[in-house]
């Protein structure tokens, strides 16, 4: 019965199947006659599709699309849209032809290819129009700020201690540009000891544009580097006192004029509330000399720090503040260097100023929202704390907050270089009178007025650099007629004992 069964239901299968497929067939078939049977034979259609052909082989011949343009120019009502398409496609179709016939097209206009590109002279002969294309720029900068920046951005206040010195232009003007380029409101309180000269007075009025404030103190700045550091934390009170007498509200950045600031760090202290703190990194320069580092030598300081250390908060996992990384300075204990100037390493003290930043608000006299945690500046000079490090302004530093994700990012670093205190340098590097001529030029088409001691040196000179090098050439032709002499000797020699 099973074997009876079996045949039968694969033969009823086989049949269902093939039921199927003719079916199949038959569906196929009735649904392509009746797409082609569907597809409108127009006029309009071959037109469009004659036109789409037209535009795509034009397309491949000139190089660009024009089907917007012929669209426009077919079937375009008005006269004032089809007007700037006209000089668009004229404008595109001389360089074309130009390059086309090998010919070029008056006027400023080059060809690349099969663009065309405008040169227009330089400068722009409009200068209303370079201003509107400036003003388009700053606007365009100004919105992309406003989405992916900082949305309500705070006054940025810096305080910069100097004083008239060798390398003070060098370090006022980086740190000058590097201000001109902030797109925050800045106020710049520039501290000066020994007064206010005409030297910092010359280059601050380059800022044009920034708010600056040039204030001075009577004290001149120490020979000794203990001496500056002290008497830079009295400049600094002195500019946190102009802030709270003018009540200038914004951030307080403690930016020294040799030190290197990033762009993103006038970002990152947008985000302080009250007190916060940033890594510091220390470039501390030491004055090995590069015979020692060739031969290998490593001193203590270098066995015991890092090739870089950083100054700043430490945090735990959880992004907490749980004590400071400061500067090792026992290994340097005895090479450091004592006065300005010296070849030695420059320490920092144990926590920089220049690693804190706060609000403006928290120096103001009478402010009703200052939190308790915050010191007066009055109560802190009367005590003698004004010589201490930037945490003296705080009651609790645990109320500090630390910036550039947790203190592990580092955008700031902290230099000193600096030429000895003797050193003498032009007032403000201009050279009046202009320079000597110490060596002349070989080949000038005008005479050049030499020193009579100058000439008679370089004459001397060039002639016993002559007579020199006579003596050398008629000792390298005897000495080679020597040892011709020679050669022929020894084959003489060698040759008188064959003859016998």
């Amino acid at each position: 019965m099973l074997k009876q069964h079996v045949p039968r239901r694969g033969n009823s299968f086989t049949r269902q199947n093939s039921n199927l497929d003719s079916s199949l067939s038959t569906a196929v078939t009735v649904t392509t006659t009746e797409t082609f049977l569907s597809i409108p034979k127009s006029t309009a259609s071959i037109f469009w599709t004659f036109l789409h052909t037209a535009c795509c082989i034009g397309s491949l011949i000139f190089g660009f699309r024009f089907s917007r343009v012929a669209f426009f120019l077919l079937f375009s009502s008005s006269l004032s849209s089809i007007t700037p398409i006209l000089h668009h496609t004229a404008d595109v179709f001389l360089p074309t032809l130009s390059s086309a016939n090998h010919t070029a097209v008056p006027g400023s206009r080059v060809v690349v290819g099969r663009h065309g590109i405008r040169i227009r002279p330089w400068p722009h002969p409009n200068p209303a129009e370079v201003m509107t294309a400036h003003a388009i720029i700053d606007r365009v900068q100004k919105e992309q700020r406003l989405q992916y920046g900082v949305r309500n951005p705070r006054s940025v206040i810096a305080i910069t201690p100097t004083y008239v010195r060798t390398f003070q232009t060098l370090h006022l003007t980086g740190l000058m540009h590097s201000l001109m380029l902030l797109p925050y409101n800045l106020t710049w309180v520039v501290v000066e000891a020994g007064g206010v000269s005409n030297e910092t007075k010359q280059l601050l009025e380059r800022t044009g544009f920034l708010n600056t404030i040039h204030i001075g103190i009577d004290d001149e700045m120490p020979v000794e580097w203990e001496g500056r550091h002290r008497l830079e934390v009295k400049m600094r009170f002195k500019g946190l006192r102009e802030v709270r007498e003018r009540r200038l509200d914004g951030i307080v950045v403690f930016a020294d004029d040799s030190n290197m600031h990033s762009m993103e760090m006038f970002d990152e202290i947008q985000k302080v509330n009250w007190f916060g703190a940033l890594s510091v990194g220390i470039l501390a320069q030491t004055g090995k000399s590069n015979s020692m580092l060739q031969r290998g030598e490593k001193n203590e300081p270098e066995k015991g720090n890092h090739p870089v250390p950083v100054q700043g908060p430490a945090c735990n996992s959880s992004q907490r503040l749980v004590g400071w990384h400061t500067f090792n300075n026992l290994p340097y204990a005895g090479q450091s260097a004592i006065l300005v100037g010296d070849d030695a390493t420059v320490l920092p003290t144990n926590l920089e100023w220049s690693g804190f930043v706060l609000n403006s608000r928290l120096v103001w006299k009478d402010f009703k929202d200052k939190p308790e945690w915050v010191r007066d500046l009055d109560e802190i000079e009367k005590n003698g704390d004004q010589f201490g490090n930037p945490l003296v302004l705080v009651k609790d530093s645990s109320f500090v907050e630390p910036l550039g994700n947790c203190g592990r990012k580092v955008m700031l670093w902290w230099l000193r270089v600096e030429a000895r205190s003797d050193s003498k340098f032009p007032p403000g590097w201009v050279i009046d009178p202009p320079l000597e001529v110490v060596v002349p030029a070989r080949h000038t088409p005008w005479p050049i007025r030499v020193p009579g001691n100058l000439s008679a040196k370089l004459s001397s000179s060039v002639s016993s650099g002559f007579a020199r090098a006579k003596r050398i050439k008629g000792r390298s032709s005897r000495s080679r007629r020597a040892s011709r002499r020679r050669k022929h000797g020894s084959h003489s020699i060698q040759r008188n004992p064959n003859e016998k």
